[in-house]
């Protein structure tokens, strides 16, 4: 559930907080106040396209900040996707600053992407635009209507559809590239036999460049080395008056003169034959060090030239000895794969028509859920059609077998619809006018809310188009879904606005310098002043008032006997 939305600096909005609740929340205000506002930066919040034109006249940033509540699992396993820990009460804060060229997104104070935020958006809110409606004159959205519908079942066949059209398409693929005239069979085989024996001449080693690297820059910087290992062996060793172990051995011999008259020369005797031990140690291994530094100038050569034999290999077939071992064994199996190039395309050919065979099967199992929920969901949309006032509609739901199959199957879904009496089912498209598609898409929200696990719903005057009596069975609907899900409905019909469980006003205020768009709650005194305002009237008169409480009253009866 959206428990709050907080704007700051945004276009009209200096600053402003709204605390929303469960069922259905109705924002309404005058033409031009900001109403669409409210949507747009919930939709900023997660992820809408931000320009330096929406940020508040004088702002250098502008802020949203929504807070959820949540106890979907699914919500918990994304943060933990996301490595963010959830809060233990279930709250999710997302929240975006803007500035021009740029913007932050946090949510529950950590900075994320906006690819995150929508990822997590999609699991806890369903905006509903004032134009969505036509998407519905598409009859890609149908099939997606259909298997949003179809549930559990649906997510396992799609899957397995989607695998077996993968892999026919590898195939196809491989058979493609695999295909070859003798010419070029006979060019390529050529080119692999030379290429495997160059490398299998060259027995490379794993490892075996980067020890010939060592030993080269040994060789390439010997005299240096040499020189000032000597040096250094001079200045430490005990064949040099002046050197460190002659000084050493001298100190010692003087210590142990004297170290049997006091117990603490003995110790000091100790530390002094440890520092002489370890000296002498290093002397040793510095010796080894320099004994293998002699070379002479054929090993130098047979280093250099072993070396450049490497180099020569990685650039032509690997950055590594491990990469051209892996291209060698490629090269060996096109020589084996040539060697039997029928059988091997005659297997591919095999692997190709079994795979499509799974794929028709697959495509079979995935119509079948289809058709068998498309008759279940055409009733449930009829009803839900008459109940928005259309007295005499005739709805079907078509799935037929589509020309080619996709990803996605081989059907071809389409909604077909008649709205006057005699007329004979016509593709939704052609028939439908804005209005109708609007209530069309209401009635699809309602009969899909039930099976839909997102909480939040937003509406943007779903009712264009409509009035009167017809006005009444829409906020019937959305105080239907608004049973199961929080709704947030902008409106400017009184008879939605009237079923209202919180009632807000998006008001605009303006000054001699400055313009304020706000929104704040309606106790049921002023939301009954809204509703006379939304009837027509000008001012609050005691007429006005009494059409917005028997309004009132009837909108109150009706949850009642729903409930």
């Amino acid at each position: 559930m959206l428990q709050s939305l907080h704007v700051k600096n945004l276009a009209l909005m200096e600053e402003t907080e709204v605390e929303f609740g469960r069922g259905l929340n109705i924002l309404t205000g005058e033409t031009g106040a900001g109403k669409s506002l409210l949507i747009g930066s919930v939709n900023l919040a997660l992820g809408g396209k931000f320009e330096k034109e929406m940020l508040r006249r004088g702002a250098e940033s502008a802020l949203v900040e929504l807070v959820f509540a949540s106890e979907d699992e699914r919500v918990r396993q994304k943060l933990l996707a996301l490595e963010l820990e959830p809060e233990e009460d279930g709250t999710v804060i997302i929240s975006r600053k803007m500035q021009t060229g740029k913007s932050i997104y946090r949510l529950n104070g950590e900075t994320v992407t906006a690819k995150q935020v929508k990822e997590l958006a999609e699991l806890l809110i369903d905006i509903h635009g004032q134009h969505e409606h036509q998407s519905l004159l598409h009859k890609k959205k149908h099939m997606e209507i259909l298997d949003a519908y179809c549930g559990e079942a649906y997510l396992q066949a799609a899957e397995a559809v989607e695998n077996a059209y993968r892999e026919c398409r590898e195939l196809t693929k491989a058979l493609e590239e695999e295909a070859m005239d003798e010419d070029t069979m006979a060019r390529e085989q050529s080119l692999a036999e030379f290429e495997l024996q160059e490398i299998e001449q060259a027995q490379l080693q794993p490892g075996e460049d980067e020890e010939l690297e060592r030993r080269y820059r040994l060789m390439i910087n010997g005299k240096k080395i040499t020189e000032n290992l000597a040096e250094s062996y001079q200045y430490t060793g005990s064949d040099f008056e002046a050197g460190a172990g002659s000084a050493l051995s001298r100190a010692l011999r003087a210590l142990r003169n004297v170290a049997g008259l006091d117990g603490r020369l003995g110790e000091l005797e100790d530390q002094l034959a440890e520092i002489d031990s370890l000296l002498a140690d290093y002397n040793r291994d510095l010796a080894d060090y320099m004994s293998d530094c002699e070379f002479d100038d054929e090993t130098f050569q047979e280093v250099e030239d072993r070396l450049n034999q490497v180099n020569h290999l990685k650039e032509k077939y690997g950055r590594s000895i491990e990469n051209v071992l892996a291209y060698a064994k490629e090269r060996q199996e096109l020589l084996l794969k040539i060697s039997d190039y029928d059988v091997y395309m005659r297997q591919l050919e095999e692997k190709l028509e079994a795979a499509k065979a799974r794929l028709d099967t697959a495509c079979a199992v995935l119509s079948d859920i289809r058709r068998k929920n498309a008759s279940v969901l055409t009733k449930k949309l009829k009803t839900a059609l008459e109940h928005l006032n259309f007295a005499a509609v005739k709805f079907e739901i078509a799935v037929n077998r589509a020309s080619a199959i996709t990803a996605k199957g081989y059907d071809d879904v389409e909604f077909l619809i008649s709205t006057n009496p005699g007329e004979g089912l016509k593709p939704l498209g052609q028939v439908a006018s804005g209005g109708e598609l609007s209530r069309v898409m209401l009635a699809i929200k309602t009969v899909l809310a039930g099976r839909d696990s997102i909480d939040t719903l937003i509406f943007d005057e779903i009712d264009a188009g409509i009035s009167g009596r017809t006005a009444w069975r829409v906020s019937e609907q959305l105080d239907m879904v608004a049973h199961a899900h929080q709704v947030l409905c902008i409106t400017h019909l009184p008879q939605i606005a009237a079923m209202a469980d919180r009632h807000f006003v998006i008001e605009k205020s303006s000054s001699a310098d400055n313009t304020i768009t706000d929104i704040r709650v309606l106790e049921e005194e002023e939301s009954l002043g809204e509703l006379a305002r939304l009837l027509g009237s000008d001012t609050a008169t005691e007429a006005a008032l009494s059409n917005a409480r028997e309004m009132r009253t009837q909108a109150v009866t009706h949850k009642k006997i729903k409930n």
